[in-house]
């Protein structure tokens, strides 16, 4: 195991620093630059800024110190747009409200749509089964963009129940947490129900069944867990998606999270923050990629070889 460690680490590395240079050479190729205003600055002005942040130095020398910032110092530079704050200071002031509701969301989606995969396998053409797979396929064509709207129209406008945005206690985490993780539960529920059906067929169940396993033994120790792999196969990226990819729900409810923050880097040219943040969601991608293959060797001993 600890070999199998060594190698997907040995590849997880490269895989990082190539995506930093990957992401600086991108924005170095985009139009314009942080300091393009519609308004052109004095050649002076823009020279003298251009110094500061070092963007007068050869290309190579700039991705160099960029890199070496991040390696060395976990340093992601100075904000263009707002000269006394950083990326890092950014990015914490924000992540740490993503990862709140992102968590949530994604206990909640995992909790619920494995729970509704496995009833509508188990009990496969009845009536707990209809309701399962009917539940998944409308939550399924609702995505965030649409519950997020719908869910302050129906429980701040209509009902005046919860508050419409802003961030504070529990109260505010709910419909967040509902509009982020219903389309991820109805994959969820999906995935889980068609992996149990196919489990569930299989010999080592049908041996299981005649030796006289009670049916939840049968389930809780012969089924449930290969019929996870493909479960786990998804929930390394949905994981990420929730965390780092929920700009519409940061739009919406105004959580103050990093969504926000990409968005008005983007609309302010701030290719620091931008970098920053897409980083980040690389950083936790290629995290959790490594994390599902763990999984994966410990459920399956076969992968491992």
């Amino acid at each position: 195991m600890f070999g199998f460690i060594l190698r997907r680490l040995a590849v997880a590395i490269p895989t990082l620093l190539l995506l930093i240079v990957l992401s600086f050479l991108l924005m170095y190729a985009a139009p314009g630059g942080p300091f393009t205003q519609e308004r052109a600055l004095p050649p002076q002005v823009l020279a003298n800024l251009n110094a500061k942040y070092g963007l007068d130095d050869p290309l190579w020398r700039q991705i160099v110190n960029y890199v070496w910032g991040i390696v060395a110092h976990f340093d992601f530079g100075p904000s263009f747009i707002y000269p006394d704050r950083t990326v890092n200071q950014i990015i914490a002031a924000g992540f740490p409200i993503t990862l709140t509701y992102g968590g949530i969301a994604f206990v909640v989606a995992v909790a619920v749509g494995v729970t509704l995969g496995v009833t509508a396998a188990i009990r496969q053409n009845t009536w707990l089964d209809y309701c399962a797979v009917g539940l998944s396929i409308g939550a399924q064509v609702l995505p965030n963009f649409v519950m997020a709207p719908i869910l302050v129209l129906v429980f701040t406008l209509w009902l005046g129940w919860l508050p419409g945005g802003g961030w504070g206690g529990p109260i505010f985490w709910i419909m967040p947490v509902i509009a982020l993780s219903t389309s991820f539960m109805a994959s969820i529920a999906r995935i889980t129900r068609s992996s149990m059906l196919e489990v569930l067929g299989s010999n080592h169940i049908r041996t299981a069944r005649a030796k006289g396993l009670s049916e939840s033994k049968v389930i809780l120790r012969h089924a449930l867990k290969p019929a996870m792999l493909p479960v786990i196969s998804y929930l390394g990226p949905a994981f990420v998606t929730m965390i780092t990819g929920s700009v519409v729900v940061d739009m919406y409810f105004s959580t103050g999270g990093i969504g926000r923050s990409f968005v008005d880097s983007a609309l302010n040219r701030d290719y620091a923050v931008m970098m920053g943040i897409t980083i980040l969601v690389g950083a936790l991608t290629i995290l959790f990629s490594l994390v599902v293959d763990l999984l994966y060797a410990w459920i399956d001993p076969k992968i491992r070889y």
